[in-house]
């Protein structure tokens, strides 16, 4: 019998029932973004930093913790906090702007998504909030002062968790039905004293109003009858209608509007007496004026106070719905606990048909709580190029200097969806290749919403008119790696393997809509047609000797060994759809041979040949794969830098399946032919009878002889392979780094293990070293295909010079093995992730230690995490190889 979320998945699936109409939509951060900047040189972090938060509403999306609100993001809710110590009300999480840390931005919280359903039918948050004044200046002159080669300064390191004096606060959700929310907030005193805590749920619209002129009457929060001793919230809204926040234990109500302080900002009257900070004004600042006496406004908080004694606990319930009060007969929170209980039990019932019961209960908890962050991290996305580069009717014009700024060439792109992000505070906008990776593992739980992501990149109003895929917001015209077809392709064989029926509706919709992105590529990087590629920046941050996005110094072109595998994969991934559709269409047979024989023109030409007389990218004397500089005169120059740019022709592989050839005779018909013609294109990586006839074919980049030597590096724990995963960046040039002269200046690429010594391309991103989640899966899978092809009987060793032989599957066990190791206790008791000074906490104690973070990348010889510290989204991987292995 399918358990009760599976239904509710079923329903909404079937727009029977909206159960995904509320969720954690709400970001964690909406300042300093690209959307909120209207300054004339795009500076986007200075023009609204953190402290204009509190004070200035936002114009394209909210933010607060462990926010929630419908899928429009017309109505939120979020929770406040006050310790009666910090400067202002906690509404957000605080972090450091990329300027301002020595590593680029970096959040200075310690928050833990714990649990979500894939309908958000039950979740589970935590905050650990310091009783001792928050340390906003020390963690902003410390992050400054630090340099890159020091590691960041964090919030454990100021002392304010000394004694464990700081409050747990719990907030979990359930839903009754799908416009009703049964809330409860759990705050416990972890300290030996007694602590005042302020608790303020709070309840607002997102502005609208301020824009552009409204099709309706302007929103509105007031406070209603109370219903015994509970407080009551009645909200109206000319599209969302009216909803009900109902208040156990009868707060005080506080109301204020969500517009912006324009007196404290730039010394102008307010066109309100009540905005957006009113409440905290009032209750931190006694500025009794500041809330609205009428009890009415556009953002409202129910105010909680207590004192609770070291150890003690306090629980809070409160209900949103669309129920009156008097069609709940004055008994909003009657069924509140079992609804509640309800939905926890039906959360492990889901969660037990997901994730293998022969795991530890270690790994089990790893594998939930990343599952958990995949499922927060969704978010409402806003944001209308067109009209944020020419303004809005009720505002005054942007600069001119913005109509030749960033993303001018976007006009077209217009979002207003519910988007999987990598992470809601470092990253609170859409990356375009890690959204493709999280689709993955969020196809163990909903391949419905995996599969929508990706069809939604593709969109009219996202994909460029020519072809293109929106990068990140930052930089929409970046080129991000073509993996959207890979990970539709995986996603649609999990939910066949799962369901035992394949959905081929999505499949070729996907596939339409990848041909023209596919051509894009064709097009504008391949500048000679020899079929090597320039990617350009190609999400590799600091990969190379050169920041690969801009204009080389050396003048001439970058040959790209991952641009060109990229897209030999690209037609690889192309080709296996466009197989599995024929089964159904014979159609597709014509345009399988095509990406069948553009795999090969790029496979000679990536290991051979670059055009008529060049070399490969191949070094025949290394055993490796390198980028090479084309000069303008003819020139050519090696880039010899082992990096993960010379591992990722492995990822470019595909077992032709016998079906295939058996089933569709045309194909079949079509291959033999170029066989027997081109032999010179297909010698190194085909099998064929005596006839000429292909009977067992493995296309991929590498042959058999160049991927044991590639494997010899990869799997040497002095070269790429860390205890916990492959390196970005070979070990090898910690010794020997890599040093080019141009013109009298040094570029150079050493081994950094950790956070980037360099300021190249993404303050906080660093791949020359690190261990990073999804380039590892796809090696992974890599191996996995290859060892399909070649059986037991090929062997090397793993690691390199240890004697030890190895099949490629077992190797592919034993990295996916390393990979997971990084998020399990080991044999004291420890997780490699927190493997930093100062975070012995997470180690020992009961209130820290079963509590996982999933960071954007690892230190490449002690695991520890790096970079952003919730970016589930990518690093949730790590729930695929735990459901796969079924062992940890």
């Amino acid at each position: 019998m399918p358990t009760a979320e599976e239904l509710r998945l079923a329903e909404s699936a079937a727009r029977t029932k909206h159960w995904k109409r509320w969720g954690p939509y709400v970001s964690e951060r909406a300042w300093g973004t690209v959307r909120e900047d209207y300054s004339p040189h795009g500076d986007a972090w200075s023009y609204f930093p953190y402290e204009h938060s509190r004070s200035k509403a936002y114009r394209w999306g909210e933010d607060g913790l462990a926010g929630i609100c419908d899928r429009r993001q017309i109505l939120c809710f979020a929770l406040a906090l006050w310790n009666e110590r910090d400067p202002h009300l906690k509404e957000r999480l605080f972090g450091l702007t990329g300027p301002q840390g020595n590593h680029g931005e970096d959040v200075k919280e310690y928050y833990f998504y714990l649990d979500s359903t894939p309908t958000h039918s039950y979740m589970k948050w935590l905050y650990k909030y310091p009783q001792a004044r928050f340390p906003y200046e020390e963690l902003l002159h410390f992050g400054r002062a630090r340099s890159r080669r020091e590691p960041e300064y964090e919030l454990l390191d100021t002392g304010v968790f000394a004694e464990q004096r700081y409050f747990d606060v719990f907030v979990e959700y359930a839903k009754a039905d799908v416009d009703d929310i049964v809330i409860r907030i759990t705050v416990v005193n972890r300290g030996p004293a007694r602590a005042p805590i302020h608790i303020l749920p709070t309840l607002w619209f997102r502005n609208t109003w301020s824009w552009q002129p409204m099709s309706g009457e302007k929103p509105y929060i007031r406070q209603a009858p109370d219903l015994s001793r509970t407080r009551v919230m009645a909200c109206d809204h000319p599209t969302l209608g009216n909803r009900w926040l109902y208040c156990a234990d009868a707060p005080d109500l506080l109301f204020t509007e969500n517009e912006t302080n324009l007196e404290r900002l730039y010394g102008v009257p307010n066109r309100t007496p009540y905005v957006k900070d009113g409440i905290n004004e009032y209750l931190v600042n006694g500025r009794t004026y500041a809330v609205n006496p009428e009890r009415t406004g556009t953002k409202a908080a129910a105010h909680y106070h207590f004192e609770l004694e070291g150890g003690a606990a306090t629980t809070l319930w409160l209900r949103l719905c669309n129920y009156d009060p008097d069609t709940l007969r004055g008994e909003p929170f009657g069924p509140a606990a079992r609804v509640l209980a309800e939905r926890q039990v039906e959360a492990d019932e889901f969660y037990a048909t997901r994730i293998p019961e022969t795991l530890s209960a270690d790994a089990r908890n790893v594998m939930r709580q990343s599952f958990a962050g995949l499922l927060w991290t969704k978010q409402f996305y806003a944001y209308e190029v067109d009209r944020w580069l020419t303004g809005d009717p009720l505002q005054p014009p942007p600069p001119p200097s913005r109509l030749r700024g960033r993303n001018r060439n976007w006009k077209h792109l217009h979002c207003e969806d519910v988007i999987s992000m990598p992470d809601k505070w470092e990253y609170p906008w859409f990356a375009a290749w890690d959204l493709a990776f999280h689709c993955v593992p969020l196809a163990l739980v909903d391949s419905d919403f995996a599969k929508q992501q990706l069809i939604l990149m593709l969109r009219e109003w996202y994909m460029h008119p020519n072809g293109q895929l929106p990068a990140y917001e930052w930089t929409f015209d970046d080129v991000n790696p073509p993996v959207h077809a890979w990970a539709a392709w995986r996603v649609y064989k999990i939910e066949k393997k799962r369901t035992g029926q394949g959905d081929t509706a999505f499949l070729e919709r996907i596939f339409h809509k990848l041909l023209l992105n596919f051509t894009w590529w064709i097009n504008r990087k391949d500048a000679d047609g020899s079929n090597i590629f320039e990617g350009g920046f190609l999400g590799l941050d600091n990969i190379g000797v050169f920041d690969r996005s801009a204009k080389l110094p050396t003048g001439g072109t970058l040959q790209q060994s991952d641009a060109t595998s990229w897209m030999g994969m690209y037609c690889l991934n192309m080709l296996a759809m466009a197989l599995e559709l024929a089964r159904y269409d014979r159609v597709y047979e014509d345009v399988a041979s095509k990406f069948y024989e553009h795999f090969l023109y790029i496979a000679d030409a990536l290991s051979h040949r670059v055009g008529v007389e060049g070399e490969a990218l191949w070094d025949e004397q290394d055993g490796f794969y390198y980028d090479a500089i084309a000069f303008p005169d003819g020139r050519r120059l090696q880039l010899r830098v082992r990096s993960m740019v010379g591992l990722i022709p492995l990822f470019a592989v595909q077992m032709m399946e016998s079906w295939w050839l058996e089933q569709l005779p045309g194909f079949r018909r079509r291959m033999d032919w170029f066989v027997r013609n081109r032999p010179e294109l297909v010698n190194s990586i085909v099998s064929v009878d005596e006839q000429g006839n292909v009977v067992q074919q493995l296309l991929s980049l590498p042959n058999t002889s160049q991927l044991r030597r590639i494997l010899r590096i990869m799997l040497d724990e002095n070269e790429f392979f860390s205890p916990y995963g492959i390196r970005s960046v070979s070990r090898y040039h910690r010794e020997h780094p890599y040093v080019l002269h141009v013109d009298g200046q040094e570029y150079r690429v050493d081994y950094d293990p950790a956070e980037s010594s360099i300021p190249m391309f993404g303050g906080n991103s660093n791949w020359r070293g690190p261990v990073w989640f999804p380039v590892n899966f796809l090696i992974i899978e890599s191996l996995q295909k290859f060892h399909h092809f070649y059986g037991d009987s090929f062997k090397v060793e793993c690691p390199t010079g240890s004697g030890n032989l190895m099949t490629l599957w077992e190797v592919a066990t034993e990295l996916s093995r390393r990979l997971s190791r990084i998020f399990l206790r080991d044999a004291d008791g420890k997780r490699p992730v927190y493997r930093h000074p100062g975070m012995e906490c997470f180690d020992t104690d009961p209130h820290w230690r079963d509590l996982v973070l999933f960071y954007e990348y690892f230190h490449g010889d002690t695991g520890a995490g790096l970079g952003a510290s919730h970016q589930t989204g990518w690093t949730g991987l790590v729930a695929k190889l735990l459901a796969q292995s079924g062992e940890g």
